[in-house]
């Protein structure tokens, strides 16, 4: 489950790309609760990242479109470089225990391949 960190980095991301995303959407993108979306784009609200500005649909309901301000664009290059670090340091963890995992397995493996074939089959 991503942590509101991660949460924020994709809305602003998305909102870059897609500013008539609505948080159902985002919810949906992000396997998150509706309420949590909620929570994290009134905290960008509150943070003066975004600006919401209403619209109205084709369906004549009232909707919003949220807009990266300008601190907003600072904020979303510096939180994405450093969600990068922590992937990257992830990913580096996750590939260290892949190769300790494979190592052990060829070192449990090594003795079966040594004996017969009919002891192996056994």
């Amino acid at each position: 489950m991503p942590d509101n960190q991660e949460i924020d980095v994709l809305i602003l991301r998305q909102l870059a790309r897609q500013p008539h995303t609505t948080q159902r959407e985002f919810a949906k993108l992000l396997s998150v609760s509706l309420g949590r979306v909620n929570y994290c784009i009134n905290a960008l609200l509150d943070k003066g990242w975004i600006k919401a500005q209403n619209f109205k649909r084709s369906d004549k309901k009232l909707a919003y479109a949220y807009l990266l301000t300008p601190e907003g664009l600072e904020n979303k290059a510096r939180i994405t470089a450093s969600f990068l670090q922590r992937k990257r340091a992830e990913y580096d963890a996750l590939r260290a225990e892949i190769e300790q995992l494979s190592a052990e397995i060829e070192v449990e493996d090594a003795p079966k391949a040594l004996l017969p074939d009919a002891e192996q089959n056994a």
